[in-house]
């Protein structure tokens, strides 16, 4: 059970790993060189496809990673991982619910055709890009934690 629920783990925080490193080191990289018009319009094509995929592949490596810590509890050094993996997760997700979701929906409610007259003073690509790192970091730390872990296990 504890392979299952590892492998499990290892996959949902690879792939949120995976896509919001590709995300950051790509479309962010490109968002920020748009002009407001097409910078709106990828953020209202993105978004909804990013959400619900990465909460839902955070919340549950951070369930799975919760769950491993409690039944590799007789291995210290291995549930240690876990809860680090886990505490990293938890802080990731609340960046995201405080930070991130609502620049998102800032953007998403904007009109493409109609740029505000201070959008160089309200622009949030360079806060929403601060963020978003943090949260790779997060994720990548997360992901090598469960790694650690899973060596320690086998």
């Amino acid at each position: 059970m504890t392979g299952a629920l590892l492998a499990l783990a290892l996959f949902a925080n690879g792939v949120a790993t995976g896509v919001m490193l590709g995300n950051a080191i790509g479309l962010a990289a490109f968002a920020l060189r748009l002009p407001y018009a097409g910078y709106v319009d990828l953020i209202k094509f993105m978004w909804p496809r990013y959400d619900p995929f990465l909460p839902i592949m955070n919340v549950l490596a951070f369930g799975l990673d919760v769950a491993l810590a409690v039944i590799s509890g007789k291995r210290a050094d291995a549930a240690g991982m876990f809860w680090l993996a886990a505490a990293s997760l938890a802080v990731l997700m609340t960046i995201s619910l405080v930070k991130n979701v609502p620049i998102n929906k800032y953007v998403t409610a904007l009109d493409p055709a109609s740029q505000p007259n201070d959008w160089p003073e309200r622009d949030p690509r360079a806060r929403w890009k601060t963020w978003n790192t943090a949260r790779v970091v997060l994720s990548l730390a997360a992901l090598i934690a469960n790694l650690v872990a899973a060596a320690i296990l086998l």
